[in-house]
């Protein structure tokens, strides 16, 4: 185990990445080794034992002064971020025509706000979506709730996901409750590596439309209400009827039809409001983003991880 640790400076990044990596796998029982060299040296491994000691134990592993430190690094590069894209495998965000950031948490039970940069919610929001429920409750124990862009309030994670077998019926709900306040509340889940699309839309109360498309043969049982005039649209544009009729249309044009909505979730976010897959930095802002605890974090705390700032 000792043997690898100074490969963690190794100026070759394969070897150093391989050694975070072996080290990482030990889990606790390095941990008191690596709180040893943040203590005292050598300095040359001060940094890569952070990141490894952050991916083992989280903060809770950090001592004070590290977690000051990072505190103090996160509040310097807040000053100065500016909007950017949501990206990864799998993206799940709600999205409320509102700049009541305070507002949406408070209606949605999340706790204990901390400031973070567009890039450390982005990395966050990404590793926590690569876990699934079976993995535990870690995947829903936070989300990024994002500052007002361009009048909207994004709140992105795991936890947003609308067709999730545990999260459905909550997310469907959520909306429900959102769009009794602001007006409109949407949520969406889309798989970048060719996944699928899904969407919930309420309006004042009322889900007017939920509808998904992922591969999984039960996909239907979620549909609620009629078609969006963009669904119509889309549809039309595709040489295909604006009108439902799975008993008279052919399996090609079903088909043609699946594959394009298997992409059509960020589309139709900005189409019918704004896409958190889309903005930039010149998008009007206000405001910081914050990390959240959802009542999952709150009971069972947050998964482990080392992130980018």
């Amino acid at each position: 185990m000792t043997a690898l640790l100074p490969l963690l400076s190794d100026p070759d990044v394969r070897t150093g990445s391989w050694a975070r990596y072996v080290l990482t796998a030990w889990g606790q029982s390095i941990v008191p080794l690596l709180q040893e060299i943040r203590r005292t040296g050598p300095g040359r491994l001060r940094a890569a034992a952070l990141t490894v000691l952050a991916e083992i134990a989280g903060e809770g592993g950090l001592s004070a002064r590290d977690r000051a430190a990072v505190e103090r690094l996160i509040r310097i590069k807040v000053l100065a971020d500016r909007p950017e894209p949501l990206s990864g495998c799998w993206i799940h965000w709600i999205a409320v025509p509102a700049g009541d950031q305070q507002g949406i948490m408070d209606l949605l039970g999340l706790t204990q706000p901390r400031p973070v940069t567009f890039a450390l919610a982005n990395d966050v929001v990404d590793a926590d979506s690569h876990d699934g429920p079976t993995d535990g409750p870690g995947c829903f124990a936070r989300v990024f709730v994002s500052p007002e862009l361009d009048g909207w309030t994004f709140v992105a994670g795991r936890w947003c996901d609308p067709i999730d077998n545990e999260r459905a019926d909550e997310v469907l709900r959520t909306c429900e409750r959102l769009s009794t306040r602001y007006g409109q509340a949407q949520a969406y889940y889309y798989g970048a590596q060719g996944d699928g699309s899904a969407w919930v839309v309420a309006e004042n109360g009322v889900v007017i439309r939920r509808y998904s498309e992922t591969g999984d043969g039960e996909d239907h049982l979620l549909t609620i209400g009629d078609p969006l005039p963009y669904e119509r649209d889309r549809r039309v544009g595709l040489g295909l009827s604006p009108e439902w009729d799975a008993a008279h249309a052919s399996e090609a044009e079903e088909d043609e039809w699946k594959w394009a909505v298997f992409d059509m979730a960020p589309a139709l976010a900005q189409a019918i409001g704004l896409s958190p897959l889309t903005i930039g930095f010149d998008v009007p802002m206000r405001g910081t983003g914050v990390l959240a605890l959802t009542e999952y974090g709150t009971a069972n705390g947050v998964p482990p991880g080392a992130y980018k700032i």
